[in-house]
């Protein structure tokens, strides 16, 4: 379940949210798991936005290069 940060892509980051979502909903999750999946959702979810807001400067900074 652990992925290196260096390695991971933001679609993989999201496959694996979504897998955590079902396993989160399913009738076999344990409550004992339940904090490892939310610990883990929260990582990915700050990974996620660290990615996003990266992408957003980048394009930002690429139109206003057209805009000049």
């Amino acid at each position: 379940m652990e992925n290196n940060n260096e390695t991971m892509t933001y679609s993989n980051a999201i496959a694996e949210l979504e897998k955590i979502v079902r396993e989160m909903q399913s009738d076999s999750c344990s409550i004992d798991n339940l904090s490892a999946l939310t610990s883990r959702s929260l990582k990915l979810l700050k990974f996620c936005k660290a990615k996003l807001q990266t992408t957003d400067e980048e394009l930002k900074k690429i139109l206003a290069e057209l805009e000049a």
